[in-house]
């Protein structure tokens, strides 16, 4: 039998759709060749807001109807999140939580010999909450390895469903993270990209940290370029950003959560941390990482968010100058305490705020760019695209485009950068430059 896998939201859910993926063809299961029709369709949901719920429900019509007799399997952050919406389960045959991924292929065996819908969706035990032991070998279709090491999240910031979704923090152990990356490292893979739903409380009540993730990272044999994902910004102590800083692997590219400019938001966001904090940490790491490209988040039109909080917000992105910002409008979640605050703001308003920090934003990242046409810097290089040109990334994550006649796919190479444009550069290999 063959299957296709669908992967909706964040580097964590891509990471664990690579596991199911070794789990199926590990047991005799096949890749589909059709991306639309298979005989077994995974849709790995995310649930983050109501308009990703509405996607998710969308793929599930979209795969019924190409296969009508295949089996759909219904899994990720939405089931788990809302086990009691039967409604939005209909379509599918098997429906498993996030932490019964492991069952999948006992519950595809019983599926195809009762015929009857399947749900598995446990509660998490957040008492005594347990890593879920997942690893990976490769990941297909990338050049770089995304590694989960984290899952779940303790904070209940006001506007998010993810702790009921994920339950609360718990870490991959660091000797079957060792193991992990040496079967990564013996791969082929050069680079690996640390991910976690809250990655800095990687360890959390445990003698352990992220910096120690890091090191095992870069001590393996293979291994070129460590980077980490998103993050949060408590917990990112300046003793852990120093150890970070040791490793000369580390990629100085620090996605680093604001979601608002704004102290009165923050707070009634829930956030852990005012301006003042993430500010003294965006200069801790650009103290001791040369060079580096800090991006962020940025949410506009949250609940009772007034003109001059929204001002507030926008001047502080353009003092911290990020090099590249996602805006998004807030969008209201059942379930959460931002649900049942006063003064939503309207649609239009949400819309002119994200028009007005969007165009900071282009500006940063256009400023950000030009300041790096003249530097020498490694860059990997990732695919071949249709205009003839080879796409690649530096250590802070710089997107490079290089004109060559010679395959540079998966190679490590010093590139002078010579251009800048809208959201990436130009360059040519040192080797080439005259």
């Amino acid at each position: 039998m063959n299957f296709n896998i669908i992967t909706l939201g964040c580097k964590v859910n891509q990471y664990e759709s690579q596991t199911m993926s070794d789990m199926l063809t590990q047991n005799g299961y096949t890749k589909s060749e059709d991306k639309n029709k298979a005989d077994i369709t995974i849709i790995n949901t995310c649930t983050v807001t109501a308009v990703s719920d509405a996607k998710n429900r969308k793929l599930i019509h979209k795969a019924r109807r190409n296969n009508p007799n295949g089996i759909i399997v219904l899994t990720g952050c939405m089931p788990q999140a809302f086990p009691d919406r039967v409604s939005d389960f209909e379509g599918c045959d098997i429906v498993l939580g996030n932490k019964r991924r492991a069952n999948l292929i006992a519950k595809l065996d019983e599926f195809r010999l009762t015929r009857s819908k399947i749900i598995d969706i446990e509660p998490h035990d957040n008492k005594n909450a347990e890593y879920e032991s997942l690893s990976v070998k490769s990941f297909d279709g990338h050049t770089r390895a995304f590694v989960k090491i984290e899952d779940g999240c303790n904070r209940f910031c006001s506007y998010c469903i993810i702790p009921y979704s994920r339950g609360r923090v718990r870490s991959k152990n660091p000797e079957e993270l060792r193991e992990e990356i040496k079967e990564i490292a013996s791969s082929g893979y050069k680079e690996v990209v640390l991910v976690g739903i809250n990655l800095s409380a990687y360890g959390q009540g445990e003698d352990f940290d992220l910096a120690d993730a890091v090191d095992i990272c870069c001590e393996t044999e293979g291994i070129e370029r460590v980077r980490l994902g998103s993050f949060e910004p408590e917990m990112m102590y300046d003793s852990l950003i120093k150890r970070f800083s040791r490793q000369k692997k580390f990629c100085p590219q620090f996605h680093l959560s604001l979601q608002s400019g704004c102290d009165a938001t923050l707070k009634r966001m829930r956030r852990q941390y005012d301006t003042a904090e993430y500010m003294k940490i965006v200069e801790d790491l650009r103290k001791h990482f040369e060079n580096s490209s800090i991006t962020t988040d940025v949410m506009v039109g949250f609940a009772g968010e007034t003109e001059e909080e929204f001002s507030q917000s926008l001047e502080f992105v353009k003092k911290v100058g990020f090099s590249k910002t996602h805006v998004f409008p807030y969008s209201r979640r059942q379930g959460t305490l931002a649900d049942k605050m006063d003064n939503h703001v309207d649609s239009k308003t949400k819309d002119k705020r994200s028009k007005l920090m969007l165009e900071a934003a282009d500006s940063l990242r256009q400023a950000f760019l030009e300041s790096q046409v003249g530097l020498i810097e490694p860059v990997l290089v990732e695919r071949r695209r249709d205009g003839g040109y080879f796409e690649g990334y530096t250590m802070n994550y710089t997107p490079i485009h290089i004109y060559s006649d010679e395959d540079l796919t998966g190679k490590i190479i010093d590139v002078k950068i010579t251009k800048a444009f809208d959201d990436y550069c130009e360059g040519e290999s040192v080797e080439n430059f005259d």
